[in-house]
């Protein structure tokens, strides 16, 4: 109907023009931009903008609406532009008529007559200039105002005007020129940005200042003509300086988006003072650092596991990979994990808080670990070898509780250990022999400092699933009580549970802590895996554990005797069994052919059973000696059965199709 209306109020020859070109648009109509065509607006938890990612080309392209724009830059587009935009059916007959005789008589296009919603269609699908090409282009334009509302049409034009270089839409420029958002432009900067698309290349402020002045300058004159601004407003844009440099684009923690597709707004946990304080005091260690050792921080809530902050490593500099994120990298934890060995061995009895352990040197079946200070404590309870996190007494419980059984909980939680392809856990995994990530033991720790279960941390807003449970609510009081002592050298004064891993040669050094509201990671190293010259986790990542939790507000502290109740020691829940441990089928070496389910079948032991197949867990009810498993397919497995002692016992074994 508004497109009827629009003709009829043309009459003559301009309706019928109007009618023509509306038909041959329907069915050929402009290209609407791709899902992929945008960059990525990236907001905090509370809507506010905390960057900017670029679209696929490294091209910087938003989706912009009016809404966001400064009302004068809208005014004075329409007014440079197109002055009956919203009122004649996306063309100006007399202009296209006029044009169309220049093109007869000079044999080439001389002027174009192009409304902005034949712009549009022109952006929508560039095409050299031509006849031919400025119909189409008018045919499409009659077609889009049939279909789309103005504000639809001039958030086209604000999303896809070139501005220069790789420089697309009324936001990117906004940002790159005068760093702040196109809501917020003067007079002076919107005269600019309207300007520039009429030539993006030869009025690029930062290559023809002068130029792209000049023009600026005629349309903040033409503005005053038109009543959009006063003498005085005019003259005061007229003073302002043209931008002669792009700055850089508001980024942040850019590596989470990289070579990924994310929607043109991306809303993260994030929170924007949090972010800020965290990149500040990123900034300033890796200024203390060696240039080739990196950094990457992680903040999130308790219990929601919401990441409030992240630095995933210095974008740009190619000595410390800035370009990729750091929290996902592959690390060696060296003594990180070893909480959650204590806090499994007091869940099943082994120890308890008060359980003495030998610190001394030890021939572990040709493994002899040594302790990071080459000093020997003699025998020290369970709470003090944890919290000084000695080496022998840790690889003594693994040696009790067994390797096997403490690499299928991590896995059980969803937080495997990473082992060369053929490895079989062993016990130097307790000191550092595996591999895991930053988010990785953000996830086990956010357990230990709640009740037990291993949910992961998440950067997106949502509710989190349940988890998977690692340890009894119990158990994790009881290792977050032993943890939690003051920071050594300052920081927070009370209530922070804190624990330093250095992965052998000095190549990993972690800090882990929580308190009741937040859980932070810190990993120092190098990237490249090799060596830092000297010092420990407690010189590199454990200063910046505290100045993190100096960034933040104080969480609510445990009363002393409630410290006090969570150390006491576990009730023993297993029983060993005389009977030792035996798997009954399928036998070492067996040929099973067909492809249905196994019943895998154990004896003796202490029970709870855990059965496992190539390491991953296979379901099964605790008080039973067996279960069930099916093959995936044809090949050779290896079948193991734990018991709750530590014990463990092989089958490998080969599957055959059913001939």
């Amino acid at each position: 109907m508004r497109l009827l209306h629009a003709i009829a109020l043309l009459g003559g020859a301009g309706a019928g023009l109007a009618a023509a070109l509306w038909l041959v648009g329907r069915l050929d109509p402009a290209p609407m931009p791709r899902a992929d065509a945008w960059g990525t607006e990236i907001r905090d938890r509370s809507g506010a903008l905390l960057g900017l990612a670029p679209a696929p080309g490294g091209v910087w392209r938003f989706q912009t609406n009016p809404a966001e724009v400064s009302h004068l830059l809208t005014q004075l587009l329409v007014a440079v532009e197109d002055q009956r935009f919203g009122r004649d059916p996306g063309i100006d007959p007399p202009a296209i008529l006029r044009a169309a005789a220049q093109w007869a008589r000079s044999g080439h296009v001389v002027s174009g007559g192009s409304t902005l919603t034949m712009q549009v269609a022109k952006l929508l699908d560039p095409r050299p200039r031509s006849l031919p090409a400025k119909a189409l282009e008018a045919a499409r334009a009659v077609d889009l105002w049939s279909r789309l509302p103005p504000d639809r049409i001039l958030g086209l034009w604000l999303s896809l005007a070139p501005f220069g270089g790789n420089l697309v839409g009324v936001e990117a420029a906004s940002w790159a020129y005068f760093g702040k958002p196109p809501g917020e432009l003067d007079a002076a900067a919107s005269a600019l940005l309207v300007a520039l698309p009429r030539r993006p290349e030869a009025l690029r402020p930062d290559r023809h200042p002068a130029a792209a002045r000049r023009v600026r300058d005629r349309i903040l004159r033409l503005a005053e003509q038109r009543g959009l601004l006063t003498p005085a407003e005019t003259e005061a844009a007229l003073a302002e300086p043209v931008p002669t440099a792009r700055l850089p684009m508001p980024r942040v923690v850019p590596q989470l988006l990289a070579g990924i597709h994310h929607p043109p707004v991306f809303a993260t946990t994030l929170d924007a003072g949090t972010q800020s304080a965290l990149t500040a005091l990123a900034r300033g260690t890796l200024g203390r650092l060696p240039p080739h050792v990196a950094l990457a921080v992680m903040i999130a809530d308790l219990p929601s596991r919401h990441v409030r902050a992240v630095w995933a490593g210095d974008w740009g500099d190619g000595a410390r990979a800035g370009s990729v994120d750091l929290t996902r990298a592959l690390r060696s934890p060296g003594s990180a994990l070893k909480p959650f060995l204590y806090g499994l061995a007091f869940s099943d009895g082994l120890a308890g808080p008060d359980t003495l352990l030998a610190d001394g040197p030890e021939n572990f079946g040709g493994y002899t670990p040594e302790d990071f200070t080459n000093r020997f404590a003699g025998r020290v309870t369970a709470t003090e070898a944890l919290q000084r996190s000695l080496n022998l007494p840790a690889v003594g419980l693994l040696a009790r509780y067994g390797a096997l059984r403490f690499a299928a909980a991590l896995a059980a939680a969803g937080e495997p250990l990473r082992l060369p392809p053929g490895a079989e856990p062993s016990l130097p995994i307790i000191l550092g022999g595996g591999g895991q990530t930053l988010r990785g033991l953000m996830a086990l720790y956010a357990g230990l400092a709640t009740d037990g279960r291993v949910v992961p941390v998440t950067l997106q807003p949502g509710p989190s699933n349940s988890g998977l449970p690692m340890l009894t609510p119990e158990a994790a009081q009881t290792i977050a009580a032993i943890l939690t002592r003051p920071l050594p050298g300052g920081g927070p004064a009370e209530g922070i549970a804190w624990k330093t891993g250095t992965s052998w040669g000095d190549r990993d050094n972690w800090a882990m802590g929580f308190d009741r509201a937040h859980v932070v990671g810190v990993w120092v190293g190098r990237p490249d895996g090799t060596a830092m010259d000297g010092g420990s986790a407690s010189d590199h990542a454990l200063p910046v554990l505290a100045g993190v939790f100096g960034l933040l507000p104080p969480a609510p502290v445990a009363s002393r005797e409630t410290t006090t109740a969570t150390l006491q020691p576990l009730s023993l829940r297993v029983a060993p069994d005389a009977d030792p441990l035996r798997l009954l089928f399928p036998p070492q070496g067996a040929v099973i052919a067909g492809m249905g389910s196994l019943d895998l079948r154990a004896m003796g032991g202490a029970r709870p059973l855990s059965f496992l197949v190539d390491g991953a867990p296979v379901p099964s009810l605790p008080p039973l000696r067996d279960t069930e498993w099916t093959p995936p397919g044809p090949g050779f497995y290896r079948v193991t059965v734990l018991d709750a002692g530590g014990a463990a016992v092989h089958a490998a074994i080969r599957v055959e199709n059913q001939p």
